[in-house]
């Protein structure tokens, strides 16, 4: 089967500034899967502070399915990138990155190529669906996520300082 590279783009706003948003959003732990709504495990390897390696095994319909990405970190950009070294996306990579959103609230903007198998090459238009099914996914997620965030940093305790998250959350599905 052909390989197809399927670009796709969206963005969420977040409801913590953006130094916040970035470390909750890259403090990964094991049970995120569970953090995001979904059945999975995750196991996390940290190479270096700004490398991480994500195992992840998902629950999808009735099958585990094993994923393996490579996450940079970029702090001084608010930035990271997640790229899938192994799994049935092998060699998608993503990009988010973070920026003001107004008072207390940052906007998350996704950039993603994922590579995936298909039964015949896709044209214009039946790429053009299988972007946008992607976008509305992951945006799907990102907007859930954006609620367990809300939530999990108004329980910081507050010293009148933005919140820090106390312990690893969950991010990006792809």
């Amino acid at each position: 089967m052909p390989l197809v590279s399927v670009p796709y783009q969206f963005s969420v706003v977040l409801p913590a500034p953006p130094r916040a948003a970035f470390r909750w959003a890259t403090d990964y732990a094991p049970d995120d899967w569970a953090r995001m709504g979904q059945e999975g495990i995750r196991r996390i390897a940290t190479l270096t502070p700004d490398a991480i390696v994500l195992t992840d095994t998902v629950l999808r319909g009735r099958s585990w399915v094993t994923k393996t990405r490579l996450v940079r970190l970029y702090p001084g950009r608010l930035a990271w990138t997640n790229t899938h070294v192994g799994g049935p996306a092998r060699h998608s990579q993503f990009l988010y990155e973070l920026e003001p959103a107004g008072r207390g609230r940052s906007r998350l903007t996704f950039t993603g190529r994922q590579i995936e198998r298909s039964a015949r090459p896709l044209g214009p238009s039946a790429l053009a669906a299988r972007s946008r099914e992607l976008a509305r996914e992951d945006r799907a997620l990102w907007l859930h996520l954006a609620t367990v965030m809300r939530r999990e940093l108004a329980s910081e305790p507050s010293s009148g300082r933005r919140p820090v998250p106390r312990r690893r959350r969950a991010r990006g599905s792809r």
